[in-house]
């Protein structure tokens, strides 16, 4: 089931740089949380390749509404280059545009699609209708509140979060990878309590207005694009064409992460000794993650425009990547 989209707002934004009104764009948006690791950095070669080989533009955004780590974005963004990535424009960073999460929540609310939420999130997990709600969905606690409930429950909670009063159980979107998927959708977060626009709306509307119809990222946010494609349709805004690429696991059958061991850019240096050079580690990664992807054998001499040459989504393999291999 589908709902009308809402009366159009503003027109979107333009983003940066010289382009064709036509072109389309991929992006890559990290968060500036810590450095990327090899995991972070081969979905990012994907969705440069996906961009690169399809005519698309391919737009860098910083996810930078939650955790920012000082210098991050910095080492983020000379280890795309290390790899040979490039990117059209500037770089873009959520922070700088609530103005255009602000009035796609007054839309939203215009249309009598948001309501407050005063649930902790212990408390959602111990309502008594959680059990019963799909893949750990919003219970609706607090959708039909009483004016005089809301009122009783702002005497406790000043700072309440704003959900979508969502119309549909679940919606269905295409994946370049993985064909039709339909997942669940319930009353997202919209705005949190402390104020902060949730990933889900923000992802939405800057995709949007940055002229984004292409998302590459990791298969664990698969589950996220049939909420996403919904919120996206009630806004009349575009629905991104998507390729969920598999993630890169550790050892332990976990998302790689600093627990196993050299797995940055900077950690591969230091572990490899003096006499390896940030070139040096940068081109060993390169071929590395090539290698995984399978666009060049080992010992090969890699670089990202013979990558793209090569690349071809129906020969990208579906497994996880462990990293480092048994």
């Amino acid at each position: 089931m589908t709902e009308p989209a809402l009366p159009a707002g503003p027109a979107p934004a333009p983003s940066s740089g010289p382009h064709r009104d036509d072109e389309g764009a991929g992006r890559f948006a990290p968060s500036p949380s810590g450095d990327l690791h090899l995991g972070n950095l081969r979905t990012a070669l994907l969705a440069w390749l996906f961009a690169r080989t399809t005519g698309r533009r391919f737009l860098l955004r910083v996810e930078d509404l939650d955790r920012v780590r000082p210098g991050a974005e910095d080492r983020q963004l000379a280890d795309l280059r290390s790899l040979g990535l490039d990117w059209d424009g500037p770089v873009s960073r959520q922070s700088q545009r609530r103005a255009g999460y602000d009035e796609a929540i007054d839309r939203l609310d215009a249309a009598g699609l948001v309501y407050e939420c005063f649930c902790t999130r212990k408390e959602i997990l111990r309502a008594p209708s959680a059990p019963h709600a799909p893949d750990g969905a919003y219970p609706g606690t607090c959708r039909d509140l009483t004016a005089a409930e809301r009122t009783e429950r702002r005497a406790v909670r000043s700072d309440p979060a704003l959900r979508l009063r969502a119309g549909a159980a679940g919606f269905t979107v295409t994946d370049v990878l993985h064909g039709e998927y339909t997942g669940m959708v319930d009353d997202l977060v919209l705005r949190r309590g402390d104020g902060t626009p949730a990933y889900n709306l923000a992802v939405v509307v800057d995709d949007a207005a940055q002229g984004i119809d292409q998302v590459v990222r990791g298969d664990d946010l698969l589950s996220s694009a049939p909420r996403q494609a919904y919120l996206a349709t009630l806004l009349g805004l575009p629905v991104p064409e998507y390729a969920h690429v598999p993630l890169a696991l550790g050892p332990q059958g976990k998302r790689l992460a600093k627990r196993d061991g050299a797995v940055t850019l900077a950690d591969l240096a230091d572990a490899s000794g003096t006499a390896a050079t940030p070139e040096a580690t940068a081109a060993w990664a390169l071929s590395t993650i090539a290698v995984s992807l399978r666009l060049a054998e080992p010992g090969e001499p890699v670089a990202v425009e013979m990558l793209r040459d090569r690349f071809s989504p129906a020969a990208l393999p579906l497994e996880p990547w462990v990293y480092p291999p048994a």
